[in-house]
């Protein structure tokens, strides 16, 4: 009789312990889940699910730093008279970029570098204009007749310094999986845009290799990713027949789609006008090296690799109407990202439960 209480005490306890462990877990569980929907959902927020960004102004104008007002975009005028060229800061095959200064701040002046390739300036013009979005750099001000450009600076430059920048001290914290993972996600981002725009269906032509890619963007102080060169935009519209060439020249390589390579053979001359055009698909094909150079080797980017193995493999898939749309693409990397930070947060939470 005596041992009877001494028995129950031992039963009962070792049955209510884990009852008691499982729900704390549960509970940090759902916890954990909120702020990871709060903390995503202002994430993709700040990537551009919503195409409206608040903060940007009427068409024809601008506001940037810390000013509340927008200003009208300047006019020739207003450039020659407010804006100083300090030193260039870049050229490419259509225009020559300076380092230049209005009302104290720091801004880009882009002039045509080359007489014949008006048509390709005025078209980056064009695009810049009325793409004006979270996605693309902002537009402060333009003279057509001069075949000048002024638009906002971002001192990082192009993101082919990306690991450049990394490995200075103040980056430094920023050279994680999770931060690159960010910045494709920015870069798909930028394509799905490209592909549903306000125009209709864009593709970047101006991405023969990678270098050529990663210097069409920018990469901001707060490090998400920009379009800033629409130059070769051209407008795919399918149910009018209307499909694309990137250029009059044979493209090669591996980095290119392989229906932008010349189909015929070694044996017969390359023609431009016997090379089948295409669609926005070719942006599809060039995501996954895109990526590749944006993960790094960092650790954990292997771990991130692994996840996208499908996404990608889809995404080199021959035949172009076989590969994802861009938003497949991104919708992807999004999940793999919530999974991610899901399983660095709570580590072996599957296995306890």
């Amino acid at each position: 009789m005596e041992k009877k209480p001494h028995f129950v005490r031992r039963e009962f306890l070792p049955r209510e312990m884990p009852s008691i462990s499982l729900a704390l877990l549960l509970v940090a569980v759902l916890l954990l889940n909120a702020f990871l929907y709060l903390y995503l959902n202002k994430f993709y927020s700040s990537l551009g699910r919503v195409e409206t960004d608040p903060g940007l102004c009427p068409f024809g104008h601008f506001k940037f730093g810390a000013v509340k007002n927008c200003s009208p975009w300047l006019s020739c005028e207003a450039i020659n008279k407010e804006v100083r060229k300090l030193k260039c800061v870049g050229e490419g095959a259509v225009k020559k970029a300076f380092l230049s200064e209005w009302k104290e701040k720091k801004v880009v002046l882009s002039q045509l570098s080359n007489s014949e390739l008006k048509e390709d300036f005025l078209h980056g013009l064009k695009m810049l204009k009325a793409l004006q979005s979270k996605y693309v750099v902002r537009l402060l001000g333009y003279c057509e007749q001069q075949f000048t450009i002024l638009t906002e600076y971002h001192p990082l430059g192009s993101l082919r310094g990306l690991n450049e920048t990394l490995h200075i001290p103040k980056y430094k914290g920023m050279n994680t999986w999770h931060r690159r993972l960010m910045l494709a996600i920015d870069y798909v981002s930028v394509i799905r845009y490209l592909h549903s725009s306000p125009l209709g269906t864009l593709v970047m032509c101006d991405s023969n290799d990678l270098d050529k890619v990663l210097s069409q963007y920018l990469l901001t102080s707060d490090f998400h990713v920009l379009v800033n060169d629409l130059d070769a935009l051209p407008l795919v519209n399918r149910s009018a027949g209307r499909l694309v060439k990137c250029g009059h020249r044979e493209l090669r390589g591996e980095f290119v789609a392989p229906e932008q390579r010349w189909p015929y053979g070694e044996d017969v001359p390359f023609e431009d006008d016997l090379m089948p055009p295409y669609d926005e698909k070719t942006d599809i094909w060039k995501i996954p090296d895109v990526s590749n150079f944006f993960l790094g080797h960092v650790e954990g980017s292997d771990i991130v690799r692994l996840h996208l193995f499908d996404i990608h493999a889809a995404c080199k898939k021959k035949d172009p109407a076989e590969r994802p749309s861009a938003q497949e693409v991104l919708d992807t990397y999004r999940k793999v990202l919530t999974l991610l930070i899901r399983e660095a947060a709570m580590p072996g939470t599957r296995e306890m439960l």
